[in-house]
């Protein structure tokens, strides 16, 4: 950990008992401080200056300040900086999924590589995509316009709650905490 890593931290430690839950990222803008040498794996690895970073307390707490901005990119953003970092796909991953209910009463929750658990849902909407090879990208928004992809385990427990939409028999999706995501056609 260098200087940049340590006083990150150390502005989230002084803030920390202030806050409840998720630090409120919406609020705070200060003005780009720069690069930082953290680059995010598509398999949820972190690494800084290319070494996987092996405090696991430091990720999860990254995480909480991790932010993607309209232009498309992630930075990490605290009440006085902004660093930019590389992120190769989704910077969170869905590692596992619970299925609660039936039919339109079926809730998912996802639990990230975080530890953090979440429902799907209006606040966590689930969106089926794919990589240029054609390769499934599934992915749940979880705050601040960061997405969690679907570990493959979580995608084939999800394919078990697929059902045609009610509107049209030729649409798949899921149900989950009252909400229909459409997944794509059975055709």
């Amino acid at each position: 950990m260098t200087d940049d890593t340590k006083r990150i931290e150390a502005q989230l430690e002084d803030i920390r008992e202030s806050l409840e839950g998720r630090p409120p990222l919406d609020q705070w803008h200060p003005e780009l401080s720069g690069e930082i040498d953290i680059q995010i794996l598509r398999d949820g690895t972190w690494l800084y200056r290319g070494e996987p970073m092996k405090r696991e307390a430091l990720v999860r707490l990254f995480a909480t300040i991790l932010r993607r901005e309209a232009d498309g990119e992630y930075y990490l953003v605290t009440p006085v900086e902004k660093w930019h970092l590389r992120v190769e796909d989704a910077p969170l991953i869905a590692h596992s999924l619970k299925v609660s209910g039936k039919g339109r009463d079926q809730v998912l929750s996802l639990t990230l590589n975080t530890g953090e658990s979440l429902v799907v849902g209006g606040e966590h909407p689930l969106q089926l995509g794919s990589y240029a090879d054609g390769e499934p990208r599934p992915v749940v928004t979880v705050l601040h316009d960061v997405e969690a992809r679907l570990a493959t385990p979580a995608y084939y427990e999800l394919a078990d709650c697929v059902v045609p939409a009610e509107h049209d028999s030729s649409m798949l999706g899921v149900w989950s905490d009252g909400a229909f995501f459409e997944l794509g056609s059975g055709d």
